[in-house]
């Protein structure tokens, strides 16, 4: 399994903009996917973005065109970026791997935005 490790969560204004990393431990090269889940308040956790081995990228509706997921495999880091955040994005966002038949979670990161 790889270790995975969220960061760059925080508090934020509407419309502003935060750039969630996740860094692992090993080359992500080989990753067949990596995803960002985020778990609202007293919700149940969702898929947000989607990133393939291959690069291709996919979004949940409520975040296309605000959201970019993309890697950097000489650091072994997936990133988020998020702009024109709404209140509604406030959530735990976690980091997700799956290399054959192996899961890997990282640990989350709070991400608040207020009205």
């Amino acid at each position: 399994q790889v270790h995975l490790v969220e960061s760059g969560g925080g508090l934020v204004q509407a419309g502003g903009s935060l750039t969630l990393s996740c860094a692992a431990s090993r080359s992500i090269l080989s990753i067949d996917v990596m995803a960002w889940y985020r778990r609202p308040p007293g919700e149940q956790r969702e898929l947000v973005a989607t990133l393939t081995r291959s690069g291709s990228a996919s979004y949940v509706d409520s975040v296309k065109g605000r959201f970019t997921i993309s890697r950097d495999t000489t650091k072994n880091t997936m990133y988020l970026q998020m702009n024109s955040l709404k209140p509604e994005d406030s959530a735990v966002y976690y980091c997700f791997a799956r290399d054959y038949d192996d899961r890997s979670w990282g640990q989350g990161t709070q991400v608040t935005v207020s009205s």
